[in-house]
């Protein structure tokens, strides 16, 4: 075994070697030293504004719905690793892919019944992309190339997807001129309660069958736009794009690597407004933060529409496709979700956000605050103080990752109402002080 190193040794040598998401090299603000996790609770390898351990109010940017250590999914990694911890999945298959693979599609809206199993969000995405862009060229229509979303969305940090994020003032506006070139309509008008607005609807329906002929697919967050801006929008406007789509010979994608296993209220955002997508994107809370896995689901018309192709193959094949480690924990994971009051524990988490976050309408500088779910955002009507704003919620003992004009928390589902409420106090610091 190497000698342990001091914390001031690990930060010094992970400013001088490692990149950080988002951020420059060598980094500008130190990041915080991990030590363990357990429950809802991140220990610090030596305290920092006073606090040893901080509640997590980010679920790991979403992913650890169960919390962390937990003895279920512990387990079944455990189980797993002592089978084996990877196989190719080339001519080979395994019991944790499949039975993951049978239980998505029994969990997932119909007609959804094949699994492409990937490796990041971002890929399960290039993976839908792929999925629609050779549909059309296996049915004769090689034009049907372009894809359609609205404004304010973020899909992943590789080609495709950044081509269908917020083109504006998104984190891949450096690369507008060299990304395919998508057709965007106008942000969805905010409100999760509000009624359509039948001009916006108009406007998504003018767009689709205009461009109907280059049209391959039409990519959307279905109710939430995460990373794009975390604004919620009337289920109505999905049920408008699958009408068109329907009408236009048009293929229509649900990136639901946020929105999946319950986080806006729904164990999938579509079921909100009761329609299902051609293609459907999983990933981040699917192996309960443990490990890195996505899915790719289709409906049998788009599989056999690819199979009759000149290429009669989906070429797409990721090294650590299906890993037996991360299906298994990823089934486990979901057999937990299901195994519980999911619905119940999201709903009491959403009523602490609403009572917890209500103060921060009267804050200066706060434009406006919202909940869905177990989702709380408070946006800001200025640009956040990063620095300023990760120390307030630090010392309320707290860990939050605020960005652009937005302070928001994704708590884990196992949260308590104490925890809650403090993460709520922690949001309110951060927006009064960044």
């Amino acid at each position: 075994m190497p000698e342990p190193l001091t914390p001031g040794e690990l930060l010094a040598l992970d400013r001088q070697h490692v990149w950080h998401p988002y951020g420059p090299m060598p980094g500008r603000t130190a990041p915080l030293l991990v030590e363990s996790a357990s429950g809802v609770r991140l220990r610090l390898a030596e305290p920092v504004e006073g606090r040893d351990e901080l509640v997590d109010g980010m679920s790991s940017w979403w992913s650890a719905v169960h919390g962390y250590n937990h003895p279920v999914l512990n387990d079944a990694a455990q189980g797993q690793l002592g089978r084996m911890s990877h196989v190719m999945f080339g001519g080979l298959t395994h019991e944790p892919a499949v039975r993951l693979a049978k239980r998505l599609v029994d969990i997932t809206p119909e007609p959804l019944e094949h699994v492409f199993l990937a490796d990041s969000g971002s890929v399960s995405v290039e993976v839908a992309v792929k999925m629609c862009l050779q549909y059309w060229r296996s049915l004769g229509k090689p034009r049907k190339q372009r894809l359609l979303t609205w404004r304010g969305g973020y899909h992943g940090d590789t080609w495709q997807p950044m081509s269908v994020c917020d083109p504006d003032g998104g984190m891949h506006e450096l690369w507008q001129g060299a990304l395919p070139r998508q057709i965007f309509a106008d942000a969805p008008p905010a409100g999760f309660d509000a009624a359509p607005d039948e001009a916006y609807a108009a406007q998504l329906r003018e767009l689709i069958a205009r461009h109907a002929d280059e049209l391959a697919a039409v990519i959307v967050e279905p109710v939430v736009q995460g990373a794009g801006g975390m604004s919620f929008h009337s289920p109505g406007y999905l049920r408008v794009l699958r009408e068109a789509c329907d009408a236009h010979g048009v293929l229509l994608v649900f990136d639901e690597i946020a929105t999946g296993f319950g986080r806006t209220g729904a164990l999938f955002a579509a079921e909100h407004a009761g329609v299902a997508p051609d293609v459907m994107c999983l990933g981040k809370a699917l192996t309960g933060g443990y490990l890195t896995l996505a899915a790719t689901l289709c409906t049998t018309a788009v599989a056999d529409g690819i199979s009759r192709g000149a290429l009669p193959v989906l070429a797409h094949g990721p090294t650590f496709m299906g890993n037996p480690l991360a299906t298994a924990v990823a089934d486990a994971s979901i057999e937990l979700l299901l195994s519980q009051d999911w619905a119940q524990e999201v709903k009491r988490i959403e009523a602490g956000l609403r009572d917890g976050l209500a103060p921060a309408r009267s804050l200066a500088g706060v434009r406006d605050v919202r909940v869905l779910g177990a989702i709380g955002v408070v946006q800001l009507d200025h640009e956040v103080d990063m620095a300023a704003a990760t120390r307030a919620a630090v010392r309320e003992g707290v860990w939050l990752r605020p960005f652009r004009d937005l302070i928001y928390t994704m708590p884990p589902y196992i949260t308590g109402d104490g925890d809650v409420a403090r993460i709520c106090a922690a949001v309110c610091s951060a927006a009064r002080e960044g």
